[in-house]
């Protein structure tokens, strides 16, 4: 039944402000499902009022932005503090320790009068307990590297290092065995390094040798006397001995570069053949 000016009929509604927020979303005007509690636009709860416009709002959409946001920066903080704390470990490892610093001083050879060290000063207590270093080598010329081995080998028979003696004396017989015409002064020093290391197959060698070219040389005859002495063959190195002392003179006036050299050798191998020779 049509009412006044042929509207429908209003039926009784008890509550027409509540029928009202629930059928529009009160912050977007969308037409609401019948039942509903959220806005499907906008996600405004339905029935709690509007906050005004500008007002900060904490929504499930805005939250997880925040996090996104900040993420960034954590990250970045992390990746900091790990770098700092990487160069601060090397620069702890490189850090030289007090045992380090003080070890070239103990392992660095003593100055002498020898190519790579000479003996240990007068009074101290400690200079034979020294570690020996092994001369550079590497660069040098064969003659260099022979005279090199052959004064080390001296100067520590000279400080009474035998075993450093046998550590190195291998090494110097090695390096004058290579050289491709050796000299006398180089035959003579590599029967001084056999007799050190006590090889006297080497030091007879050397001294046949020199006395095959020349049969007066002092250092051939010197050489050939230590060798058989090495052999306790006596009778034979009395013979040397006096041949040694029969030349010496006439020898020594030819000025010969070697003789130069090893003076000292043949004084102390003259002395020693007048002892023998009475």
């Amino acid at each position: 039944m049509l009412g006044y000016h042929g509207a429908a009929p209003r039926r009784n509604c008890p509550h027409p402000t509540l029928s009202m927020s629930s059928a529009f979303c009160a912050a977007c005007g969308a037409q609401l499902t019948p039942g509903a509690k959220f806005c499907h636009r906008c996600g405004q709860t339905v029935g709690e009022p509007v906050l005004a416009a500008g007002a900060p709002t904490l929504t499930a959409t805005a939250r997880p932005q925040q996090t996104n946001q900040t993420l960034p920066w954590a990250v970045a903080a992390i990746a900091l503090l790990a770098l700092i704390a990487l160069v601060a470990g090397q620069r702890f490892n490189k850090r030289p320790t007090p045992v380090a610093q003080s070890q070239p001083a103990a392992t660095a050879p003593a100055a002498g009068p020898f190519a790579g060290g000479g003996a240990p000063p007068d009074g101290n207590p400690n200079a034979a307990e020294r570690p020996v270093r092994a001369p550079d080598i590497s660069n040098m010329t064969p003659d260099e590297r022979a005279l090199r081995l052959f004064n080390r080998v001296v100067s520590l028979a000279e400080q009474g290092k035998r075993d450093s003696v046998q550590f190195f004396a291998p090494m110097a017989l090695m390096s004058f065995q290579s050289l491709p015409k050796p000299t006398v002064l180089q035959r003579f020093e590599l029967g001084r390094i056999a007799e050190l290391a006590q090889v006297k197959e080497i030091a007879t060698a050397q001294a046949d040798t020199i006395l095959a070219a020349s049969p007066t040389h002092l250092l051939g005859l010197s050489l050939a006397s230590t060798a058989a002495g090495m052999s306790q063959a006596f009778t034979l190195q009395a013979g040397f001995d006096r041949r040694l002392i029969a030349a010496a003179t006439a020898e020594r006036a030819k000025k010969l570069p070697e003789y130069e050299v090893t003076q000292i050798d043949i004084d102390s191998a003259l002395a020693r053949a007048r002892r023998n020779v009475k």
